[in-house]
């Protein structure tokens, strides 16, 4: 290494420890004030991308002991440094959530959560208010309100695979969202409801939206459809990596998962390839290859409306039922298969639209496996098989051909 990367990895190793030590050094410190009470819970983590090479560091989680991560003062955090020195070596995450007593009960928690991070060439800092409504013990059954505020800004575009689904200022951004799962006459369903309005700073304003309802209908005990309406809708304005796409999630909700935050972690030339699909948004599968072409190709596929219905026809599989049978890891692995269905279009009210009505039909398998670690964070995944074998609009290709989707995780959550 010449001297300027000996100096700079000298430098961030300092923060690294002194941040960990600082840190350590409170929560022990509330630990002691509250008469040892308080339990702090570490664990290494190892991750890798391009940028970073390997990164290293630990999480901490911080609770009042006894309460298994629903009482008062608990601390989520992790800090780590990328081996391979970048300009920016050191990143952390901390997320810090107080019950607000008087209006909490059983199962129906309000709280106030401070987040902030700084990782991946992305900063993001934010406050928010946070109800949750639970009837009785059925903890699939509740309603979920967030309100808040938060500063971010991309300031490295080194570990973007495609940087033209951002810009570099910061966004000053006030947000709503609302989540409401239950049971009807028909089965079970999922509402769900996000507003983002940039507010401030040097970045034009805009409004952002989106929207979605399933709905689970079982049709036997072998056979259960599910349907998935959604919409999205953004201002003219809007910042590149709040629009959306046919075929794949918004590029700010990569910043969710450590698979996408940063390239390199999945290799750079499977996505390039067309076949691995950012599960999101309209969720278009057989137009993920398309999509990826025009990224590729240095451009970018955004939209600033869209509307689309996602079905999926569930039936048995003989491996999926022979892994259902088998003690403890039926448990914690599954796999579904489905035929599918996605159609969808603009909404006609904007000004960067798909003018098309475009379609998609094939099957699919769903591969499910979900370990929690040792703070208890699950660690599963969800991995999609998809064959778009139809598709309406398909460019110089066939409709009917074989077509192969790879999808991280899935639309469909019923």
């Amino acid at each position: 290494m010449d001297k300027q990367t000996v100096e700079r990895f000298k430098r961030h190793t300092i923060i690294f420890a002194a941040l960990f030590v600082a840190v350590l050094a409170c929560s022990l410190k509330k630990a002691h004030a509250q008469e040892k009470s308080y339990e702090l819970l570490p664990a290494p983590d190892v991750w890798f991308n391009s940028t970073d090479g390997i990164r290293i560091g630990g999480r901490l989680r911080g609770q009042q002991a006894g309460t298994f991560g629903d009482g008062p003062h608990r601390l989520n955090m992790g800090l780590w440094l990328g081996t391979k020195i970048p300009d920016h070596p050191v990143s952390y995450y901390l997320s810090y959530t107080e019950p607000i007593a008087k209006l909490s009960d059983y199962g129906s928690e309000a709280s106030i959560r401070l987040e902030t991070s700084y990782r991946t060439g992305f900063q993001q800092h934010g406050l928010s208010f946070n109800k949750r409504w639970q009837n009785g013990f059925n903890e699939k059954n509740y309603k979920e309100l967030s309100v808040g505020t938060r500063a971010e800004e991309r300031f490295d575009n080194e570990y973007l695979l495609y940087p033209q689904l951002w810009q570099n200022d910061w966004l000053y951004l006030a947000s709503i969202g609302y989540l409401s799962t239950n049971v009807n006459t028909l089965g079970r369903h999922r509402f769900s409801l996000n507003l983002d309005v940039n507010m401030a700073g040097n970045y034009d304003q805009f409004v952002r939206g989106e929207a979605s309802y399933q709905q689970q209908v079982s049709l036997s005990s072998a056979f259960t459809l599910t349907g998935r309406i959604y919409t999205g809708i953004a201002s003219n304005t809007t910042a590149p990596q709040y629009l959306f796409s046919r075929s794949l999630k918004s590029a700010h909700k990569w910043m969710n998962s450590g698979l996408t935050r940063a390239r390199g972690t999945i290799p750079p030339s499977w996505i390039r390839a067309g076949n691995i699909q950012i599960t999101g948004g309209p969720n278009l599968r057989g137009y993920v290859s398309s999509d990826i072409n025009v990224l590729n190709n240095s451009a970018a596929p955004l939209i600033t409306s869209f509307s689309a219905l996602n079905l999926q026809l569930k039936y048995p599989n003989p491996i999926g039922n022979a892994i259902d049978s088998i003690p403890v890891v039926g448990g914690v692995m599954d796999l579904d298969s489905y035929l599918f269905y996605d159609g969808g279009t603009s909404l006609g009210i904007t000004d960067v639209e798909e003018s098309r009505l475009l379609s998609d039909a094939g099957l699919g398998f769903t591969f499910s496996i979900n370990i929690p670690d040792y703070l208890g964070k699950p660690r599963g995944i969800n991995i999609r098989y998809d064959l778009p074998l139809w598709v309406s609009n398909p460019g110089n290709e066939n409709s009917f051909k074989f077509r192969q989707v790879i999808g991280i995780s899935t639309v469909i959550e019923l």
